[in-house]
Formats: C-alpha cells, structure tokens, sequence
C-alpha cells in the first residue's frame, strides 16, 4: 500500500467545510471526503507548536514534558528510515523552513529525496532589500513584527503571480514527485506546506475573496502573538474591521491551498493511485483568529486550535459518510504510516494507529489525550470533559536532552547527566530551563479551567467551582496518562498533580 501524508500548517477545521466551515471555500477538502475519507471528530494535537508536533510524527514520541522545540535527539526513531527498510521508497516535499534551521536539524535528512522549496515566513532566502523599497503592507508588518515583514517580502517581491507562491509550488512538486521515475516499490510521500501558516499573504483573486485585498495597506496581515504585552497593545487598538480582514486573508489561504491540494488529487486520479494509496491529511495545530480577543496557538490551549482536523482515505475501508468520534492524537501519525506500511510499533512509543478506529466500528480509541507546549500548563481531555492546569511557575522545570541545542541553552548549566528518559539507553543533560518571560504569559494562564464539551462547545463557562468531581477525576486522569508516558517526577509538582491521592 503506497501512502501520502499531507501535512498543512495551522489549518482551523471549522475552516473545512467537511466539518461544516461554510465561511471559507474548500471544495477539494469536501470532494476528498466524498471520494470516501474518513473525517475525524476528536483528533487533538499533542505538543505544540511546529518543530514538537513533528518529532512526535517522526519519531513517535511525545514531546511537551521533556524539551522544547528542537533537533531530533540521537536516539529518536526516524519515520522514513523506519518505512524504507519495510522496502519504500521515501520522499518529501516541503517549503517548511524549520526544517532547515539549525535548531530543527535532523528531519528531513531520512528521506531518499527532498525538494524544498524556499522563502516563506523567516527563511534565509534572498538578500535583504534596501528599507526605501518596502511597500506600506511591509511597514504595517513592522509596526508589530520589527524585521518579520521585512524579511518575508524580500523574499517573495519577484513574486508575479499564483504559481509563484508556496501552496502551488508544493503541491506542484508533490505531482511531479509522483509522476517521476523511480524503483519499482511503494512509495511514502510526505507533503508539507507551511501555509495556512502566517503571514497571511495571498495573490488575487484570494485576498479580494472574503475582503477588500487593498486594506492590506491600512491593516496588517500578521499580527503579533507570540509576546502577550505586544498582542495585547495590537488588540487594544484593533478595530472589528481590521479583525475582518486579517480572518478574510486567513481564509484566503484556506482557499488557495485548498486548491493546490485538489491538483495533488487530480494528479491521482491520473496515475490510478486511488486504489492502492492511504492519504492522511491534517496538520499540526490550528491558529485563533481573535477568539478570546487573541491570535495564535499558544497556551491556554482551547479546542478552537487545539482540536484539529484529520481526514483519511483507506480503499480498504471507505467510510461512506461516517465519521470517526474516538480519540486520537498528533502522536498516532507515526503508529498510523507505519501500520500502513505494514511495520510493527516499536517497543517504548507513545504512539498508536487510526487505521482500525475505521475498520472496527467497536474499537473506544484512546482514553484521553495531553496536549501544550514545554513548561507551560497541561491540557487534558477524555473527549467529553477538558482540562486546562497551570503550571506553579515557581516550581523547578529542566529540559532533557542528549546535546545541548540552541533552543535549551541558557545562563545555566546542566545540573545532572543520567538516564532519566524510559527506553533510552543513551545519557541525557538534565537542564535548567526559563519557560518565557513575565511579558510572554497571558491573563488566563495561572487559574485552571474545566469544560464540557458537548454543553460548551465553545469553552466560555468555567466548571471548577460547580463541578469538584469532575475536577478530582480529570486531575487523576491527567496524572495517571502523563505517568504512562514516563514524564519526569519534577513535572507532576509543578503541575500541581504529586499530591493526588
């Protein structure tokens, strides 16, 4: 069985009209479904953001308790090593620039082949245009992203038309890889793109499709979020229209790719792929877009990013308008790619397979998933009830980690060398780590918070104080689940869980 994985970055579902978007244009999404791909209802994300969702994809292993963003550690699984020695040919195509920083290092060098395709967001691309030649929409990208705009749009300004842009040049090269010659095997393909990823810039006819693509030169098409004093200057003096038009530019993205991904399924059905190809498509997070009177994906981690969509197509087993409701995770890609092609799970993974959720109608899934970013709160859900715990930041945090990455160095040197991670027969540093700064940390992010999904879909009625027992029975449930993953004992202090009977 061949298999294509289609990763696209900070993809909302309620932007797909498979789940019932109607805001935004996405008939190649909804014509995948009804081709016969199964759409999953409670698929979350795991650890955020870009580089920790994909060593959890690669390497199967959950990421969030013991380091930030960062390489693959030496003794990480590889995915695509993992699938060529089953006899695959492996291949990706990607304009995701981390891959090639050296903070992100690793990753792309499993595969036979790679194509990646150059300049979106931060990428050290093309030499830096003089200042005089930045046109207004750059400058209002500055106001809030000193050196962000101006290094995106030196970039892209020979940019002429659609195909220049990163969606179309992805997916174009995805058909191409397909089309080429090669060894007489099946095949992995992973394809990524960086889109809907900001910025949020699109060539007509996208960015006039839901606003007025000109107010790009009152407006900023990214705005701030990853420093909370800066997103919260932005948001105090934000109008409603301007809300609009960064969400209508986002959509604009939403569509665009959702295009370029109906070329990838037309180059399918040209080759005759359909039969014997798996195709899982999702992404890593979702992005807010002024929920909560905020941007971004950062913790508190509600479900309108951190529920995210999965769509996957079996010939074996067509879903015929069902839907998949039982829990998964970012983690289960891995354990998925690889049951596709066939491979056991290695001994010591945290990860699992979606492929029997559609072939065993009785099969419960997991029982809850954790989600966050290294060193802020945990997010746990059973599928009917969520929690959000803060961390006591005045608790001890280390990271641990076979080298010493950019992304872990600080003032501080490591205090310990040990085996401190499960199944790990390789050293670690264990390292004293400073999750973000006083001016990073959001208004919500020291009290917990409780939730019923099905009562609240939207998560705005706290249930701390109504509901003590589902309290008491989340906190175990998070407690008992970060323990199955061999989190280190400092973690379950600071989140206030050591104490749990």
């Amino acid at each position: 069985m061949n298999i294509i994985l289609v990763l696209i970055d900070s993809v909302n579902r309620n932007a797909l009209s498979p789940y019932g978007g109607k805001e935004f244009a996405t008939p190649n999404m909804q014509a995948f479904v009804d081709r016969g791909a199964w759409r999953f209802d409670n698929h979350f994300t795991c650890s955020l953001p870009c580089m920790p969702a994909r060593r959890e994809i690669f390497s199967g292993t959950m990421n969030l308790q013991w380091r930030p963003w960062g390489p693959l550690e030496p003794f990480d699984l590889r995915l695509p090593k993992l699938v060529e020695q089953a006899g695959y040919s492996t291949g990706m195509v990607t304009d995701h620039y981390h891959y090639w920083e050296e903070s992100a290092n690793g990753y792309i060098q499993g595969f036979q082949s790679a194509e990646l395709v150059r300049g979106h967001e931060l990428d050290f691309w093309k030499p830096l245009l003089p200042d005089s030649d930045l046109p207004q929409w750059v400058r209002n990208v500055e106001k809030w992203r000193p050196g962000y705009g101006h290094r995106y749009y030196s970039n892209i300004a020979h940019f002429r038309d659609e195909t220049d842009y990163f969606s179309a040049k992805v997916m174009n090269g995805a058909c191409d890889w397909l089309k080429a010659p090669r060894q007489d095997n099946p095949f992995f393909l992973q394809v990524e793109c960086f889109d809907v990823h900001e910025p949020f810039d699109v060539p007509e006819p996208y960015a006039s499709m839901y606003g007025d693509g000109a107010d790009r030169d009152r407006f900023t098409l990214w705005p701030p979020y990853q420093n909370a004093a800066r997103q919260a200057e932005f948001l105090a003096g934000t109008s409603e229209e301007e809300f609009a038009y960064i969400r209508s530019q986002y959509g604009g993205k939403i569509t665009m790719t959702d295009h370029w991904f109906g070329k990838l399924m037309q180059t399918m059905d040209d080759l005759a792929l359909w039969d014997d190809t798996i195709v899982i498509v999702t992404t890593d997070h979702g992005h807010d877009l002024g929920e909560r009177h905020g941007f971004g994906k950062q913790y508190p981690h509600f479900d309108s990013h951190a529920n995210i969509p999965l769509l996957v197509w079996d010939p074996r087993h067509k879903a015929e308008g069902r839907a998949v409701s039982a829990l998964t995770s970012t983690l289960d890609i891995f354990g998925t790619v690889l049951d596709a092609a066939g491979v056991p799970l290695p001994e010591g993974t945290h990860s699992g397979s979606v492929l029997p959720l559609m072939a065993e109608a009785d099969n419960a899934g997991r029982e809850a998933v954790l989600y966050g970013i290294f060193g802020n709160g945990l997010c746990c859900t059973d599928g009917d009830w969520t929690l959000i715990q803060p961390p006591d930041r005045n608790k001890p945090l280390f990271a641990y980690s076979s080298m010493v990455p950019t992304t872990i160095v600080a003032p501080d040197k490591p205090v310990d060398q040990g085996y401190f991670m499960p199944h790990v027969d390789i050293p670690q540093w264990k390292i004293p780590f400073t999750e973000d700064k006083p001016t990073d940390r959001r208004p919500m992010d020291s009290e917990p918070m409780l939730f019923n999904r099905a009562d609240d879909p939207g998560q705005l009625d706290n249930l701390v104080g109504q509901r003590p027992d589902e309290l008491a029975r989340m906190r175990h449930l998070m407690r008992d689940t970060l323990a199955r993953y061999g989190a280190p004992s400092e973690l379950f202090d600071r989140l206030g869980l050591a104490a749990l009977s």
